[in-house]
């Protein structure tokens, strides 16, 4: 599927991109990930948090995994 949706006659929205841009940041969030898995969210988010992590990539991990980036080997 194509970044555009289209939502009406002339109108196209873009969806947000979510690639990943960068390996450490990546390994990260798979490591607050795992960390929600074993122990609890807040763990996860303080993990995050001393990591420098933008808030909304936080929330969009820890509170909406569906939205997850999984990484399949190239």
């Amino acid at each position: 599927m194509n970044q555009y949706q289209y939502a009406g006659a002339n109108l196209a929205v873009i969806e947000p991109s979510y690639e990943r841009t960068d390996g450490r940041r990546r390994d990260i969030v798979n490591n607050a990930i795992s960390v929600q898995e074993a122990s609890n969210t807040v763990a996860a988010l303080e993990y995050l948090k001393s990591h420098s992590i933008a808030p909304q990539v936080i929330e969009r991990v820890l509170l909406e995994p569906a939205k997850r980036r999984y990484h399949t080997a190239q």
